[in-house]
């Protein structure tokens, strides 16, 4: 993976929290080792870092990191978490093509601040999203 890239482990959880403290955008995929629709999408999703150098990418096995994902309900694979700050802007399962997620990370980083904690805010699916999926908390609640 890329400079701005990272396979989650727990030696390198600080610097999640690092990326996370600076408002940087978070994407985050969420899978599992044995899956090969998994294994398929990892190349696209690296590639996805390197066509975002402004952004931070983290690979996240869900079940190397059982701890850290929580309450976090994964339905299927991939699926990407994208957070600024200390707002998630989307959770959900993705179709295994980069050339989508790189339209939504775009769509997505086109907003402003207020336009992203107002959709935060839109529904009661999304008000869940800031409460189970945010990797801030996440980090939190693993480091006590």
């Amino acid at each position: 993976m890329s400079s701005n890239g990272i396979t989650l482990e727990n030696h390198n959880r600080p610097r999640l929290a690092e990326w996370l403290e600076q408002d940087a955008w978070v994407v985050a995929c969420l899978c599992a080792a044995w899956c090969d629709t998994c294994r398929g999408y990892r190349a696209g999703f690296d590639q996805l870092a390197t066509r975002h150098p402004d952004k931070r990418f983290v690979w996240i096995d869900i079940e190397d990191q059982a701890d850290f994902i929580g309450d976090i309900d994964v339905e299927n694979f991939p699926t990407l978490l994208a957070q600024h700050g200390d707002t998630v802007a989307f959770f959900g399962t993705v179709l295994p093509d980069p050339k989508l997620a790189d339209r939504l990370i775009a769509s997505l980083a086109e907003k402003t601040t207020a336009e992203l904690r107002a959709e935060a805010e839109a529904s009661p699916e999304r008000r869940e999203w800031q409460r189970v999926c945010n990797l801030r908390t996440r980090l939190r609640e693993t480091a006590d």
